[in-house]
């Protein structure tokens, strides 16, 4: 549970790549979540050439710190191929949740970098990993050794937001 309560979002990197063994045991993690159905609709796309994390992190404002990471993990899929479709974006985000959470373990920090489901940036990402246009980049796992150490359990936890047995 470690992991769990210490987690939290690292955008600052320290300049060291992350190891191969480290990045598929992320993959692993990833495609250790639950899916509907057990449909596995996911693959990814690994990143960790500077030039294409540039060009990747140019795809959302929001996703700067994503340059200077160690690597890029893109869940990416084609949701009009699934036995689920309804259910693509919480199976994405299962694999996403399971990525930042075994970061936390291999002494990794990173942050969920939003894609889907805006178009412009789904366009964009598409274009920067030569992504097909019928399969949909959910978003960007960025991960790095923190230049800052990980935080200890430091959350305000607010039990007034928990109802038993009716609202």
């Amino acid at each position: 549970m470690n992991a769990l309560f210490t987690r939290h979002s690292v955008r600052q990197y320290a300049d060291r790549p992350v190891e191969e063994e480290k990045i598929e045991t992320l993959i692993k993690a990833a495609m250790a979540a639950p899916t509907a159905g057990n449909q596995q609709e996911w693959e990814f796309v690994v990143v960790t050439d500077p030039e294409v994390k540039k060009q990747a992190a140019a795809a959302s404002p929001y996703a700067g710190c994503a340059a200077k990471a160690g690597v890029l993990i893109v869940p990416v899929g084609d949701p009009t191929t699934c036995r689920f479709p309804d259910c693509f974006d919480a199976d994405m985000s299962a694999a996403m949740e399971n990525i930042l959470l075994e970061a936390v373990h291999l002494d990794l920090g990173g942050v969920w970098l939003a894609i889907a489901p805006f178009e412009d940036r789904i366009q964009n990402l598409q274009k920067a990993l030569d992504i097909p246009e019928n399969v949909v980049p959910f978003a960007i796992a960025s991960i790095g050794y923190p230049a800052q150490p990980n935080r200890e359990d430091g959350r305000d936890y607010d039990f007034s937001k928990v109802h038993r047995d009716r609202y």
